[in-house]
């Protein structure tokens, strides 16, 4: 266990806070490391079901540092240590309003308010999901939303990925570096994804499409085992035996508190300039709020101490290059 350390001074209940991060994904654990370090006191609300995305991954072989891979829970555990060391609160609340039209900010919990005078919107993005049956239950056991995490663990194997659009056929592609076999499945009878990127699956002799097909129910014992499709022109049921099973359908941005409070753009993403600059002044954005093209952890660290660097030169503070 490492020593405890704190470089910032912890206000009082009710008094201000320097920083308040709101998310608990990389992204916002990284900034939480870089504001701490730099001597602003700073305030988590990583929310009831805290971690982003990694929380939900099995293992991570591509997070720099971790030569054997790294557990995706373990991981996030690891971030949140580390901010804790330097000093950062961590608090497991939802936040369910903002008041950026005032300063200090205001962050409303469902029992408290707390006062910031920068905030950092780190609350990533949401997978979308089909809602059927077995598909929460087999998470992490044959169910995955991210082929570049988790393709190594299907060599040889029989994989399915659902969706139409470029991220659907860039999982696909990345899978049929591992996987013997991988079925497209799309709803409809074309693919939304870019020319380009469809010139580039149809010649790949591992992949197979069926079209107008949708997934019914994921079925298995202890890990996936088959999946129940239905064509829906025809009605007709089937099964298709699979080992694994991607969905990639988009994801949404988790940026409903903070219409009206910043600019936003027609998809949900929180629109940002000069690196991580909101529309306004003293918040701003890290992560896959406003990352609708890398979507790492890598980068969303990245973006976390681009976005806590910027709140400290936004509070004057110094910027730790150690």
């Amino acid at each position: 266990m490492f020593e405890k350390l704190e470089f910032a001074q912890k206000p009082k209940k009710g008094e201000t806070w320097d920083v308040a991060i709101i998310g608990s994904g990389p992204s916002a654990l990284t900034a939480a490391i870089y504001t701490t370090r730099g001597a602003a006191s700073t305030i988590i609300l990583g929310g009831e079901n805290w971690g982003g995305q990694l929380k939900l991954t099995t293992v991570v072989d591509n997070f720099p540092g971790f030569h054997e891979g790294i557990q995706g829970p373990e991981l996030m555990d690891r971030m949140r240590f580390q901010a804790e060391r330097f000093g950062a609160e961590f608090v497991e609340k939802n936040v369910v309003r903002v008041d950026f039209k005032k300063k200090p900010f205001e962050i409303y919990t469902t029992d408290e308010a707390i006062r910031s005078n920068s905030v950092i919107i780190a609350t990533g993005a949401r997978n979308k999901w089909l809602g059927i049956s077995g598909e929460q239950e087999f998470l992490g056991r044959g169910v995955a939303t991210c082929a570049p995490c988790d393709a190594p663990f299907y060599k040889d194997k029989i994989v399915a990925v659902v969706g139409g659009g470029d991220s659907a056929l860039t999982e696909a592609l990345v899978l049929t570096k591992y996987a013997s076999k991988v079925y497209v499945i799309h709803r409809r009878d074309q693919l939304r994804a870019s020319f380009a990127m469809q010139e580039k699956v149809r010649k790949n002799a591992r992949i197979e499409f069926l079209w107008n097909t949708e997934v019914v129910e994921i079925m298995g014992s202890s890990v996936v085992e088959k999946l129940k499709i239905k064509n829906n022109k025809t009605y007709e049921e089937g099964e298709l035996l699979v080992n694994g099973i991607f969905i990639a359908i988009g994801h949404a941005p988790a940026s409903e508190i903070f219409v009206g409070q910043v600019d936003i753009d027609e998809r949900g993403y929180v629109i940002v300039h000069d690196n991580t600059k909101t529309s306004v002044e003293g918040v701003f954005a890290a992560g896959e709020i406003h990352d609708a093209y890398y979507k790492q952890a890598i980068t969303s660290a990245g973006f976390g101490c681009m976005a806590a660097m910027d709140a400290l030169l936004y509070l004057d503070k110094d910027i730790p290059t150690w």
